[in-house]
């Protein structure tokens, strides 16, 4: 009868705080300078990490994000947030605007994001918009501040 208890309070309790977000998972597309998916996944009751897998310049980049989400504007289904991580990216010079005709760039670098998320009731879709800028570390030094996109996911 103790083991019953304590797995159902576990059970009741895993669910409280699974029902504090408006979804636990969110896939979709992520539209911008860069585009490609997005993948959202909550770990904690405020705290999600976010993977990105995006093109552009003929290359292809993979992020990796830990964001925290608060309640925006006290309005419901409405969060901003904020967050940081890393990035690891491979780019043809020949198409950037940056890179040497004939260069093959391996970048490596961190991330910022700070955003705002709307999570749609009537049907599993979350919107978001949000400024990623990004700082290369290795292969080409720079900062990029035109990371700003538009997400669309199925929520789950």
């Amino acid at each position: 009868m103790k083991k019953l208890l304590v797995i159902l309070t576990l059970v009741f309790g895993i669910s409280a705080l699974v029902s504090a977000q408006d979804y636990n998972t969110a896939i979709g597309f992520r539209g911008g300078p860069f585009l490609g998916l997005t993948a959202k996944h909550f770990v904690g009751e405020k705290a999600a990490v976010e993977g990105l897998f995006a093109t552009r310049w003929k290359g292809f980049e993979v992020t990796g994000l830990y964001e925290i989400h608060n309640r925006a504007f006290d309005v419901d289904r409405l969060n901003w947030y904020y967050g940081a991580g890393a990035h690891l990216g491979f780019y043809d010079g020949d198409y950037t605007s940056w890179g040497e005709l004939g260069e093959v760039y391996t970048v490596l670098g961190i991330d910022g994001i700070i955003g705002l998320e709307y999570n749609i009731a009537e049907i599993p879709l979350n919107i978001s918009i949000d400024w990623k800028p990004a700082f290369n570390l290795v292969g080409y030094s720079r900062f990029f501040a035109d990371g700003a996109a538009l997400s669309l996911r199925y929520t789950f």
